[in-house]
């Protein structure tokens, strides 16, 4: 596995910009489409780790899916978890891993600045 990992949908305009930028810079990386390839609950935990942020931070909570299933609605950790393992859809992106530390690629400073 390359030390850089983008997780990516081919899709999302800023996803795209964090691609091309990495590319851009020569820097090797892994592309991860997380929406063919959902990432597990123990994947998940370890995302959020580097990202050193709550599970309730990773939540697109502009999605139509978000507003209609759970907005206002109390989870666990452990819950959400399992909402985010089976919606893929509703996690942030792009999230761009550079070791042990990770960002959500939005704005895209965030990307240029994990490797500054």
């Amino acid at each position: 596995m390359s030390e850089v990992v983008i997780y990516h949908n081919p899709r999302c305009r800023k996803s795209r910009e964090s691609l091309n930028y990495l590319i851009h810079k020569g820097i090797e990386n892994e592309v991860v489409k997380y929406l063919e390839t959902p990432l597990e609950r123990s994947q998940l935990k370890k995302l959020l780790a580097k990202l050193n942020m709550d599970v309730r931070d990773l939540i697109r909570k502009e999605e139509r899916e978000y507003k209609e299933k759970y907005k206002g609605k109390e989870f666990t950790d452990d819950e959400w978890l399992i909402i985010l393992e089976e919606n893929p859809k509703l996690i942030q992106r792009p999230i761009v891993v550079k070791g042990n530390r990770a960002v959500i690629g939005r704005p895209l400073e965030n990307v240029k600045n994990l490797f500054e």
